[in-house]
């Protein structure tokens, strides 16, 4: 197959991205987006700016403001790039709007439990998990800017309860996009454990962003608080039991070495920890906000912590592993969501954030 005909459901950075650089290899791109995205996209096209600052144009991408205006249509294969909060809702469009079977579906959102549910609506050997590190942001609408020049793409099979390994029929898909997403300029790495690489992403994601989002400050200024790094150690170890309880096992993603890194994170003396945390994550983002924190600024009432920490607090019950820090920030990030007049209560307030999750630990 030369190319492929690809449905991107999220016009947002990483959409646009992924879909400019497949619609520029050639492959058959339509963006399903918000009207003014869409707008854009049919009026000028896409531009795509590298981290050196060079542009790519991309005319060719087919641009609709509903799941609905993208059938009837034939696709190899749906990607959703919605936030996670929004995936019930897509659900629902295109079981909708598809009088058969959908296509194959790539999730390449953040957090853990979207595979879940799109395997629960269509059935799992309808599914593949996807992850994504490119830092991209959007300038304007129809506007993606690369901020960094690595990033990489992981894809793996999602396998239903029981489903053997090599047995789902989206083997030979998954093998093909690899090949097309890299020659596409995405390069693309195919993981035997779609847990493990979710769950490994999920720890990356997870660092600096409920704490942030909650005290709207970025991670450079709550790592340098002993008190915010200790709480941020605590809810990674958490994560760390967990995983170990559910037989996860961490994976390196990119060029972070997860594997090699859980066991210090889970036993090297505290001390050390704030200060590696601190350079590390303050020196990567340094002022730059999270997402958790991006969505309540914008006043979205949704908010993927739920599929942050709180898909560590729900895997926590399943496998008997408790979860007090994580479960703190999950209820206070969406109680925050929920009611946006309390964010001016937690603001800077890092003693009552400390004490909160003291009296978590402590009941």
């Amino acid at each position: 197959m030369d190319s492929l005909r690809i449905l991107i459901i999220g016009a947002g950075a990483i959409g646009c991205f992924v879909g400019g650089r497949l619609a520029s290899a050639g492959h058959a791109v339509t963006l399903v987006g918000r009207a003014r995205t869409t707008a854009a996209l049919q009026t000028r096209g896409l531009a795509l700016y590298a981290a050196d600052g060079a542009v790519e144009r991309v005319p060719s991408v087919n641009a609709v403001a509903s799941v609905q205006e993208a059938f009837p249509g034939t696709y190899d294969i749906a990607v959703l790039a919605v936030k996670s909060y929004d995936t019930a809702t897509v659900l629902d469009e295109m079981a909708s709007a598809e009088a058969g079977p959908p296509p194959a579906i790539l999730s390449l959102q953040n957090g853990v439990g979207n595979e879940e549910e799109i395997a629960a609506r269509f059935g799992p050997q309808q599914v593949l998990a996807g992850t994504i590190t490119a830092p991209v942001e959007v300038r304007e609408p129809g506007v993606v800017q690369v901020t960094k020049p690595t990033f990489a793409i992981g894809l793996a099979e999602f396998r239903g309860d029981g489903e053997d390994a090599g047995s789902s029929s989206l083997s030979s898909l998954l093998s093909l996009l690899s090949s097309q997403f890299t020659t596409a300029g995405l390069p693309a790495k195919v993981y035997d454990d779609a847990n493990g690489m979710k769950w490994s992403k999920l720890l990356m994601n997870m660092i600096g962003n409920a704490t942030s989002a909650i005290l709207a400050e970025p991670p450079g200024v709550t790592f340098a608080d002993p008190r915010i790094a200790d709480l941020e150690i605590d809810a990674l170890r958490e994560a760390l039991r967990v995983m170990a309880a559910a037989g996860i096992r961490p994976l390196n993603v990119e060029k972070y070495p997860l594997r090699a890194l859980a066991p210090l994170l889970r036993w090297c003396p505290r001390p050390l920890l704030r200060t590696a945390l601190h350079r590390v994550v303050g020196g990567a983002r340094g002022g730059k906000m999270p997402s958790l924190y991006l969505d309540l600024a914008s006043g979205k009432r949704g908010s993927e912590v739920a599929w942050y920490n709180g898909a560590i607090v729900r895997k926590g019950v399943e496998v008997g592993v408790e979860t007090p820090v994580n479960r703190l920030l999950t209820e206070t990030v969406r109680q925050l969501a929920a009611e946006p007049q309390l964010r001016a209560g937690w603001r800077g307030d890092f003693e009552q954030l400390a004490a909160a999750a003291g009296e978590e630990a402590g009941s």
